[in-house]
Parts: C-alpha cells; structure tokens; sequence
C-alpha cells in the first residue's frame, strides 16, 4: 500500500574554503508528480562542508514535517513516509547507523536531524552531486546572497529549472548496454470513442453528466477494434468506469472475444464547475481560476474539481496496480485525454506543463512499456492510423 504522505527530500551544503562561508539548500519533492513542494536555503558564515550538509538536512526534514504536521500525531506517523537523497556519503553513513559519529561538530547535529521525524518514517541514500543539481544550486543560490550581505529569497531561485521533473525516477538504461529485463508490461492507451461534447472541445470530466459515444465515436470504436484484432497483441482489456470508455472497451472487446476489468483510478479529471463549457466560457465566468491552472498542477478547477497533481497521484497508483497484475502482458487501457497523458509524462519524466503540449485525438493510440527495473518507455503517441 502507498503511504499517505510520500516525499522525497534533496539536500546539500558547501562551503567556499571549508572552512568558509557556507550555505545550505533543501527541498521536498512529490515522488509521483516531480512536482517542488517546498524549497529551503540560508547562509549560514564561516562553516565546514559538513557542517552545512547537515543543516541543509535538518531544513529539507524540518519542511517535510511542516507539509503535514497534523498526521504525524496519528499513532502511525499518519503514514508519512520521507526518503532523503545527498551526495554526502558522511551524513547519509551516519544518519542510517552505519558509521559513528565522532566529530564533536557532528553529533548535535545529527541528534537535532534524528528528531524531527520518527525514525521508522525516514529512509537514506547517497547519490551523485549530478542528481543533487537543485539543492547545489539552492546551497549555491545561499552562499551566493550572503556574500552580497543578505539572505537567500525564493523569489530568486533557478534551481527548479536544472532539476530533473520527475525526482524519484531511475536513471533508464536503455540501447545496447541495456540488462535483459524480460517481457515488459505494454500498456496499449486507447482513448474513448467521439461524443456530442468532443467536436466542440468542451470540458467531459468524471465530475458531470457520463455523455455516451456518439455515431462518430461508434464508428471509431469499430475501427479500433478491427485494428487490435488484425494486430492480435492484446491480451487483456482495461477500461475507465465512465461510459464512453465502457462503450469503446466493449466494442474492442467484443471483437476480440475477452473481458473488460474496470479500474476506477483510470476515470478522467473531475472539471468541477467547469463540466461540460467550453474553454472561452470557464475564461470568461472564471477567468481567474483558469489562470491559476494553467499555471500550476497543484490548482483545481473552480468547485471542487481535481487538480492535475491530484489526478497524477490516483493514476500512478492505478499504473502500479496494472504493472504488477499484467507483467510481461499487453494490455489495452481505455481512458481519457488526462490519464493517458499523466502515464506518457510519468515516463517520459517530464515537467506538469507537459500535459498541455501533447495533442490527443479521439480513439487515439499511444503505448507505454513497464520494465522489471522500475523503467518506462514511451513507444507510440497519438496513432491515429487505424481511423483512416
């Protein structure tokens, strides 16, 4: 089961002649989304490499805690679970119990890091300084201020933009050098058939009216399923609860002669207010909450709709669930223009802005493959060849 509250904090430190003037720079990340949830930095004066490192842990833990204090008074920590990542081999060592703490400027330090979070909810590991850009950059950013006699701003950071979106992805190893990793699980991504709201691009979420298929989308159904039968790769059919989707999985699954298995995870984003209006109507009667989605993943649409971090949450657990149940197998998965979305960008690593700059047609196809080493490749987008 995945815990309620999973983040993964980057930290580091330096110092400019160890010792030097030093600074710090931490932040939390959203494991599924990439997206930055918090970001700390300071100036600290004349201190050790180490010394900085230290604090910059003790700031990313001190900003995971403040994201969700309420839960870690539950009698499990309310789920809260944090996986820290630093390129100092020292503090990672000494903070998971494998190597004394002997420097006297060490062990305070350590014991202010340890009791912060429950020991049981905070795990370590080193990586290299070049997947540790963003804290670098924000120790850097620090160390930077205090020499101009001021303190770090978060107005003022760049680090977000030299860091990886989505932070808690493996490095891929793919070409020639690649390990034989056996068959992966192929997700074949169908989107739903035409409806009456589609031609007219009006928000269809999960939140509002459940619009059938039109003829048009019958008719594209019918062609899928005359594709995926000629191609005869598909072994399984997945399909979102909402009716549209129910209608093209069936229509497929008809063809093929197999089941349709309905996961709820795959739905599309609730619109909220905004279900079934076009995007110059929500403009002009909601002008200012369409900006503010548009710029953040972390903002919902007026009414208590999803916002596309929430969204991205639910799907990535309901890619997890299909991954393990279907490996090595190839699944058709029928669901909408965000979900299919969310798991291309999910692979592919890229940034929340991304859903905004790929083109989904109706009936589209696009595929995704899950390997055993926790990688993904993206091996089609937005096929829509079986429709001509």
């Amino acid at each position: 089961m995945t815990p309620a509250h999973q983040f993964v904090i980057e930290a580091d430190g330096g110092s400019r002649g160890n010792p030097g003037p030093a600074g710090y720079g931490a932040v939390v990340i959203d494991p599924v989304t990439g997206e930055t949830l918090a970001e700390a930095a300071e100036y600290i004066g004349v201190a050790t490499n180490n010394v900085a490192e230290y604090k910059g842990l003790i700031a990313g833990l001190r900003a995971a805690k403040a994201l969700v204090p309420d839960a870690l008074d539950a009698p499990d920590g309310g789920g809260v679970r944090v996986h820290v990542r630093m390129d100092s081999k020292l503090v990672v060592e000494q903070m998971s119990g494998r190597w004394k703490i002997k420097h006297p400027d060490m062990k305070p330090l350590a014991a202010e890091a340890a009791r912060i979070l429950p020991a049981s909810a905070v795990t370590y590991e080193w990586i290299p300084r070049e997947r540790n850009k963003h804290a670098d950059r924000l120790a850097n950013e620090a160390m930077d201020a205090g020499k101009r006699g001021r303190q770090w701003e978060p107005s003022a950071s760049a680090a977000a933009l030299n860091r990886p979106a989505a932070a808690a992805a493996a490095t891929p190893q793919t070409g020639w050098g690649a390990p034989d990793l056996g068959a992966p699980a192929t997700f074949v991504l169908l989107r739903h058939g035409e409806t009456a709201l589609t031609p007219e691009k009006r928000f269809s979420g999960s939140g509002g009216t459940d619009p059938e298929l039109s003829a048009t989308g019958r008719e594209q159904a019918a062609h899928a399923a005359e594709a995926f039968a000629a191609r005869g790769t598909v072994q399984e059919i997945v399909s979102s609860p909402l009716r549209r989707c129910r209608e093209t999985a069936g229509a497929v699954a008809a063809r093929l002669g197999l089941e349709v298995r309905i996961e709820d995870g795959l739905r599309e984003t609730d619109f909220g207010a905004w279900e079934g209006l076009t995007f110059g109507e929500v403009k002009e009667r909601y002008g200012a909450d369409l900006d503010a989605w548009l710029a953040s993943a972390k903002a919902a649409p007026t009414g208590g709709g999803e916002s596309f971090a929430e969204v991205a949450r639910r799907v990535a657990a309901a890619r997890d669930r299909l991954v393990t149940r279907y490996a090595g197998r190839t699944v058709l998965v029928v669901t909408h223009v965000t979900p299919i979305k969310t798991l291309v960008r999910l692979a592919l690593g890229a940034p929340p802005e991304s859903l905004f700059r790929m083109e989904l047609s109706a009936a589209s196809v696009s595929t995704v493959a899950y390997y055993a080493d926790g990688n993904a490749s993206v091996r089609l987008l937005n096929d829509t060849s079986h429709l001509r």
